[in-house]
């Protein structure tokens, strides 16, 4: 089995200090859907800004991703934890936002 986007990425910030202070967190939340908080300190979006972005499909079927304390935050549907995270990979991918 190959590793996600997520896991290379995770990987390739591991540098023998990031991991020490930063990381991934994910959590499931009560309405139902799940909640992520990937830490950017330390890496070469630290600084960037992001308003919230929502996609709402419909009640249990929506994403709402945004960037506060220098981490990138994602709050989704039961069904659309692969998705958020593939939303995350593709806006650290991109040089420029």
């Amino acid at each position: 089995m190959s590793a996600s986007r997520l896991e290379k990425w995770y990987a390739s910030q591991c540098d023998g200090e990031w991991e020490h202070s930063h990381g991934i967190h994910i959590d499931s939340l009560d309405n139902p859907g799940w909640r992520i908080k990937i830490d950017l300190r330390d890496t070469r979006k630290q600084d960037f800004a992001l308003e919230r972005q929502k996609i709402s499909r419909t009640e249990n079927d929506w994403i709402v991703y945004w960037i506060e304390g220098q981490q990138f935050q994602i709050a989704c549907g039961p069904l659309n934890l692969s998705e958020a995270v593939e939303i995350f990979a593709r806006w650290f991918d991109l040089e420029s936002n």
